[in-house]
């Protein structure tokens, strides 16, 4: 039974899960980084021993994703604009002084790459990439079955590449990212200023938005349209640097977003690279897919070395 700690810009969240990748027990509580790294580490702690509990289990590794730059093999924090203030704490050490057993970190980009390569819709493929659409666009690239890396070990930001360069400003210093044009929050923006007239009412959200496209509202089909044919100029650029034999796609906004229409997108280029032969995928793992990508991060560390534990 791996520990799963989950942790995001507005919850944390931790699970018992068993080496199938089924979730035996979970806890959450807000985050509150504003609190300080001891109050989340503290919290973090208390509910692993409580979902144990609640399975009757005992803890034998612990696996944690987390948003943000994370150093994987330190187990540090980096810099975040959802936890500023734990930068260089070391939740791995933390963990595994207080529970007695190894712990892996990642970032949660990354770990629900490897738990649908593991356990979800990508089962079995090799090359595969895992894209999260929602607040911000977030992703993880699995190639000959092992998770890349880039230079000093680093997490590739997939949702930072440029759709458009003279697009809205971007958080990390360019304008016109995949993130900057394509998340819940840019369609929102977007529908805002540019649905009217009438004025588009506040506070619409990217499902709003699409409920309000099939009701027929002229703005919203036009917000929705904007927001396929820039996920799937950014699916094409992935394509046509990696070729992967699947890209799995979740988070909220895919909810809503047929995937016949991105390829509809997608197939206007990419005529150098044979795009038909990558599969476009929902996320299988459901609303527990962050708490067993988490517990496969643990797997895909340490596994190898304990006989029994696929």
């Amino acid at each position: 039974m791996i520990g799963a700690v989950d942790i995001g810009g507005t919850k944390i969240a931790v699970g018992i899960v068993d080496d199938s990748g089924a979730v035996m027990a979970k806890e959450e509580s807000p985050t509150q980084g504003e609190r300080g790294y001891p109050d989340g580490l503290a919290r973090i702690t208390r509910m692993l021993r409580d979902a144990a509990r609640s399975a009757d289990a005992k803890i034998s590794g612990i696996g944690i994703g987390s948003t943000g730059w994370v150093y994987p093999f330190t187990g540090e924090f980096g810099d975040g604009d959802f936890l500023p203030t734990w930068k260089g704490c070391n939740p791995v050490a933390d963990l595994a002084r207080a529970f007695n057993v190894r712990v892996a970190l990642e970032n949660d980009g990354d770990a629900a790459a490897l738990g649908e390569a593991a356990w979800g819709a990508g089962r079995g493929k090799q090359r595969l990439i895992y894209v999260t659409v929602g607040t911000g666009i977030g992703g993880g690239i699995i190639l000959d079955g092992q998770l890349y890396r880039g230079v000093d070990r680093s997490h590739p930001e997939v949702g930072h590449h440029v759709i458009d360069a003279s697009g809205p400003p971007c958080t990390c210093g360019f304008r016109g990212c995949w993130e900057a044009l394509a998340t819940g929050p840019a369609m929102a923006t977007w529908f805002k200023n540019n649905a009217g007239p009438p004025p588009a009412p506040d506070g619409l959200g990217a499902k709003e938005i699409f409920d309000l496209a099939r009701k027929g509202d002229e703005g919203a089909r036009r917000a929705v349209e904007r927001e396929i044919y820039y996920l799937a100029l950014g699916l094409a650029n992935l394509i046509g640097l990696f070729v992967p034999d699947m890209i799995v796609l979740g988070g909220s906004v895919m909810k809503s977003v047929p995937l016949e229409d991105l390829r509809g997108v997608i197939s206007q280029g990419c005529r150098f690279v044979p795009w038909q032969k990558t599969e476009l995928a929902l996320a299988s793992l459901g609303q527990d897919a962050n708490l067993i990508g988490a517990a496969r991060v643990w797997h895909s560390r340490f596994a190898s070395q304990v006989s029994g534990i696929a």
